[in-house]
């Protein structure tokens, strides 16, 4: 004859100093073993909010199956109840069975919610701040040129104005690390030296625009300023990079559309030619030179990087800008007063130009941070048409159709580069992540 032995699990103990009834002794439900299934933690309440207690933790959360939901525990009885012991034993294994089986799909349905609800909502904030940075740039961009032009008409001296505007940079990162407003980095001799370099390409690039600025129209300046690649890929190449063949066939417009440009230009000057060539070049070496120094900082962000860079690059400029320029200063201030006629507006201009070049750059550094090397080249190039038409419209500068066809192909050809070296390095990644 069958037999049936069926006794009571150990009693459960119900906690009704709680709100809800929570199991108590849960080694007797799991059974002799006590494992427990493991969950994430993103999965799991805390004991505070009405969830389940944590059993323990080891690669993850780990906690009995009861109790993740805020509702009473109907299944599980009070031993002292009338029921009888099969109804107990069929009632407790039913509420083990379902509860165990619906626990990880109502976790994630409760969890996904609020999940999706953070990415949809960090999104368009992402957006809308690189849509405020990108204003910024070029806003800044476009007043710093326009008022270093005006300067630079009754003030024809790009040495001083150059140097200037380094000190404002330099006061300006002053300010912010005195007042905490940006963490100051730790100063040490390597990091100092590591510096000298770059900032000494930055100051050749720097001073060699501001003398092609003040020689012929900020339009044509840009527009040779836009065939930087050109010498980016011949200088990286001498080092020892490859190019592939997109890459050099992108140059060939920038060089045709610069050319062409250059021809046409009403206030062509081989000077203003020279200085936006040169300041191409030390760019570039600023550029190259950097990655090679500067990788033991990466700790260091642009914002700070760029204010160490202004500060030694004063040093190096405004002694040399003394010596070239210095005994000229006074002369030359008089002769702007006269022309603007208040020595206020004069002030003005300068001023505008030193703290809006500051704060174009600082803004193209925090760009650089948030967004990728491609958006960043495709949104100098677009920040290139907005500075040409813009000052184009403001100094009313003659342009003949063949010059701005020689523009627009240069910037046509900035574009595809930027596209080409995309593609290089995704590339690169993508056969460093094969290896």
């Amino acid at each position: 004859m069958l037999s049936m032995n069926l006794s009571l699990p150990r009693p459960v103990a119900i906690c009704k100093s709680s709100r809800h009834n929570r199991p108590i002794n849960a080694r007797a439900l799991l059974g002799r073993s006590g494992d427990a299934p493991s969950f994430s933690s993103s999965l799991l309440r805390s004991q505070k909010d009405g969830g389940a207690p944590v059993l323990g933790v080891r690669s993850g959360i780990r906690a009995h199956p009861f109790g993740f939901s805020s509702r009473p525990c109907s299944r599980i009885q009070d031993p002292r109840s009338k029921a009888s012991p099969l109804d107990r034993f069929v009632s407790l294994r039913h509420g083990l069975a379902s509860r165990t089986g619906s626990l990880v799909p109502r976790a994630a349905a409760e969890a996904s919610p609020e999940g999706e609800g953070e990415a949809a909502v960090s999104k368009p904030n992402k957006t809308l701040q690189l849509a405020v940075v990108f204003g910024l740039w070029y806003f800044q961009n476009v007043v710093f040129n326009i008022y270093n032009k005006k300067a630079l008409n009754v003030f024809p001296f790009p040495w001083f104005l150059a140097s200037f505007q380094l000190f404002v940079g330099s006061v300006w990162m002053f300010v912010l690390w005195s007042l905490k407003l940006q963490p100051c980095p730790k100063i040490s001799k390597p990091f100092v030296v590591a510096l000298l370099g770059p900032a000494l390409f930055h100051t050749v690039g720097h001073i060699s625009a501001c003398v092609s600025f003040s020689k012929v129209a900020v339009s044509f300046t840009h527009v040779i300023k836009s065939a930087e690649p050109v010498f980016s890929v011949v200088f990286s190449s001498f080092l020892g990079d490859s190019y592939p063949l997109a890459v050099w066939l992108s140059i060939l417009p920038i060089v045709f559309g610069c050319s062409l440009a250059a021809v046409t230009e009403v206030s062509f000057n081989f000077g203003g030619l020279w200085g936006a060539m040169i300041s191409n070049v030390g760019f570039v070496l600023r550029n190259i030179y950097s990655k090679k120094s500067l990788q033991s900082f990466k700790e260091v962000n642009g914002l700070n990087l760029y204010g160490w860079i202004s500060i030694i690059s004063l040093c190096y400029l405004f002694p040399v800008a003394v010596f070239v320029e210095g005994s000229q200063w006074v002369q030359g201030y008089h002769k702007a007063i006269e022309a603007v006629g208040k020595s206020s507006t004069f002030y003005f201009w300068v001023l505008l130009s030193g703290v809006f070049y500051h704060l174009y750059n600082q803004s193209s550094y925090q760009a650089l941070d948030d967004i990728s090397p491609l958006t960043f080249s495709v949104g100098n190039t677009m920040k290139r048409v907005v500075v040409i038409v813009s000052t184009v419209l403001v100094f009313r500068n003659p342009v003949r159709p063949l010059n701005a066809l020689g523009s627009a192909i240069a910037i046509f050809g900035t574009f595809l580069y930027s596209q080409a070296t995309s593609a290089k390095k995704a590339k690169n990644q993508g056969g460093e992540k094969k290896s």
